[in-house]
């Protein structure tokens, strides 16, 4: 089975996380999406707790997403690929990425290691993708140029909640947990 592995710190989870996924599934290009919301970590100090992330991603769960809430202490992407080959050993994994983390994407920890794997690059800002993966080697990348790029930042969503690009039940979590100020 090709199953995608999907991390980040989805706070908060919004429509465009959510377009990835069901893009990946409707395309074929996975059979199931692991989705693993991070804790935090040296960039990332003010994320709400995890069990919220988690709670608001499961709103998505169903058979073909999986809604991660063991693996969540890795702190690089390395160690958390080498975890679930180990637990996932028949399946063939796909590490999912946003064309921003391809500029620095040569610093990540064990970042050749990752290289062998399969990679799917999806276009955001305007990225040129070609650019970073030409320095990269080609082999481990999918890259998928048909899909439109994503330009919605967490950063700007929690700053203005609103319904234009959060899921009503996230919104309406957000508001119940009174999160990000609301």
């Amino acid at each position: 089975m090709k199953l995608g592995v999907y991390m980040g710190s989805f706070n908060p989870p919004h429509k465009g996380h959510i377009k990835v996924v069901n893009y990946l599934l409707e395309q074929k290009l996975i059979d199931k999406v692991l989705i693993v919301p991070t804790l935090n970590y040296w960039d990332k100090n003010d994320l709400v707790d995890i069990k919220d992330r988690i709670n608001m991603l499961k709103i998505f769960e169903n058979e073909r997403i999986i809604i991660d809430s063991t693996n969540n202490k890795y702190i690089y992407t390395c160690d958390l690929v080498n975890k679930l080959k180990s637990s996932y050993p028949a399946d063939e994994l796909y590490l999912i990425i946003g064309a921003d983390n391809l500029k620095e994407f040569h610093k990540w920890k064990n970042y050749q290691e990752l290289l062998k794997e399969k990679i799917i690059v999806m276009n955001r800002d305007n990225i040129n993708i070609n650019e970073y993966v030409n320095k990269l080697g080609r082999n481990s990348f999918i890259i998928l140029n048909d899909f439109p790029s994503i330009n919605i930042s967490s950063t700007e969503i929690r700053n203005n909640i609103n319904n234009k690009y959060l899921d009503k039940r996230v919104l309406s979590y957000i508001k119940k947990n009174h999160l990000y100020g609301e």
